[in-house]
């Protein structure tokens, strides 16, 4: 299944068109993050010499993930080396970690982890009633 899952499936990991295009521009990996996504570079082509800021004529960088392609699993640090924030791979910019700073966690909206709160018709559709600060509304006033 590997090599057609390659060809059909774009939501897990890169498609064969990719790997495709990354052999034939000349594609550098240039690092890989704690989640496991790949990081690509592509020097820009020169005409004769100069750039005329073009697509073309820039260098690309691009992610292949690790799994289904979500751009919130890209960590900040790698999402400003994509797009150009500076030149070197991340780990050369990186302050050491705080005391505070948490793992990544990705977004769980749509999943069966999401947050569902207590009224929620995927939690049973019941809340606690409302105890005597409520004032329904009526046009009359």
């Amino acid at each position: 299944m590997g090599i057609l899952s390659k060809i059909f499936t774009w939501w897990d990991g890169a498609t064969i068109g990719t790997h495709f295009w990354a052999s034939r521009v000349g594609a550098e990996h240039v690092g890989t993050d704690a989640e496991g996504n790949k990081y690509y570079r592509a020097k820009p082509r020169h005409l004769e010499g100069r750039t005329d800021g073009s697509y073309t004529s820039r260098e690309k960088r691009w992610v292949i993930y690790a799994g289904n392609n979500d751009a919130s699993r890209v960590p900040s640090e790698w999402h400003g080396w994509l797009h150009g924030a500076f030149d070197d791979v991340p780990e050369s910019h990186l302050p050491p970690p705080k005391i505070w700073e948490t793992d990544y966690t990705p977004n769980l909206t749509g999943t069966a982890q999401a947050y569902r709160p207590q009224g929620a018709l995927e939690r049973g559709g019941r809340r606690a009633p409302a105890d005597g600060d409520y004032e329904a509304w009526s046009p009359e006033g």
